[in-house]
């Protein structure tokens, strides 16, 4: 079942050295992991993975008692000035710690280092988690019940997670309760605002129309902020989820958020990250009325009202950032094939968005 192929490339394969603009001095951080980790031992290998994360990760390697060697993961600031709200890593190290306790599938954290001089930034480790990551759903070395299954494990994973009481996980103030939709119109319109390039109509209609037909149920959950299939490892050999990767955008918010943007596939277009036209009873990959069922028994919902507005929502944020990578772009900070490809996406999702809605 499931051996590693182009399609499902396994978490230590898609590594490179470590890129120059993120090198630090790897026996101060070896000196600094045989303080904090126990039967940590020495002899440190690093190297980085090559996906794009904002946040660099690598992957390492060493020497614990018993003679075996033992990987891990780091994940630390980006060098130079950042943000403030961005990239925060220690963010992610605790939530990542609290769910550990939860049941919803994460990798084991083991210490987390504020001080910028080990390293040059502040950065946390975990277990290196084996299995394998699918960026496309087609998944074609699997069979039509093992992607049935693996979407079946992603779906009752995310209900987990929003069922996780957040306060009693010691999460109660990892984010505001309630009002989460309103807050995330109001950020993503202002910074769309300031870096819109051109006219695009279905933006400006959705700017106006989200505000003001917000549903009224407004329940808080922790949501993931980027759940899809590309950011899970699924097991070695068993259609299921083994770890939940990428907590960046992790924070509290309104659960149905988290799913809408989890089911954007089945309305997106282009492979690989769309499926709207892939045939659910060839592939076994589940509709979408299939998958939001799922997930309202295993959550206790008898139904989802105002599913569109949802959608569009989500459709709305991405089109917003694709904006901002575009602008970026623009700016000499992006590949020009990348920034025309942006540039285009804005305008397709908004006018996706609005044909849901409008």
């Amino acid at each position: 079942m499931g051996g590693h192929t182009v399609e499902a490339m396994p978490t230590y394969s898609s590594m490179i050295p470590v890129m120059e603009r993120h090198r630090f001095d790897t026996a101060t951080l070896d000196a600094y992991l045989a303080r904090h980790i126990a039967g940590y031992r020495g002899g440190l290998e690093v190297r980085q993975f090559d996906s794009g994360h904002s946040n660099p990760t690598f992957f390492l390697s060493a020497e614990m008692d018993g003679r075996q060697r033992r990987a891990f993961v780091l994940r630390k600031k980006p060098p130079g000035q950042l943000v403030a709200s961005a990239h925060q890593v220690d963010r992610e190290y605790r939530v990542i710690t609290a769910l550990a306790k939860t049941g919803v599938p994460v990798a084991r954290t083991h210490v987390l280092c504020a001080d910028e001089s080990v390293i040059g930034q502040m950065f946390y480790v975990m277990d290196a988690v084996e299995g394998r990551i699918f960026n496309d759903p087609a998944m074609a070395d699997q069979s039509k019940a093992e992607r049935a299954a693996i979407f079946d494990s992603m779906n009752e994973v995310l209900a987990r997670l929003h069922q996780v009481d957040f306060a009693a996980a010691g999460l109660g103030d990892y984010g505001r309760t309630g009002q989460y939709v309103a807050r995330q119109i109001a950020r993503w319109s202002k910074q769309y605002a300031e870096l819109k390039t051109e006219h695009i109509e279905a933006m400006e209609k959705l700017t106006a129309w989200l505000p003001a037909h917000i549903p009224a149920e407004d329940p808080t959950s922790i949501v993931h902020g980027d759940y899809r299939l590309g950011n899970i490892i699924i097991h070695p050999s068993e259609p299921r989820v083994a770890a939940v990767l990428d907590w960046e955008l992790s924070t509290l918010g309104h659960p149905l958020c988290d799913l809408a943007y989890n089911c954007l596939g089945y309305h997106l277009p282009d492979p690989p990250h769309g499926y709207a036209h892939v045939d659910s009873k060839v592939t076994g990959i589940p509709t979408e009325a299939e998958y939001i069922e799922a997930y309202c028994r295993r959550t206790g919902r008898r139904r989802i009202d105002n599913w569109n507005f949802y959608l569009a929502f989500s459709l709305y944020r991405l089109a917003a950032i694709a904006q901002g990578v575009y602008r970026r772009g623009l700016g000499g900070n992006a590949a020009n094939a990348e920034s025309i490809k942006m540039s285009n996406a804005a305008r397709e999702r908004a006018e996706l968005a609005w044909s849901l809605v409008g």
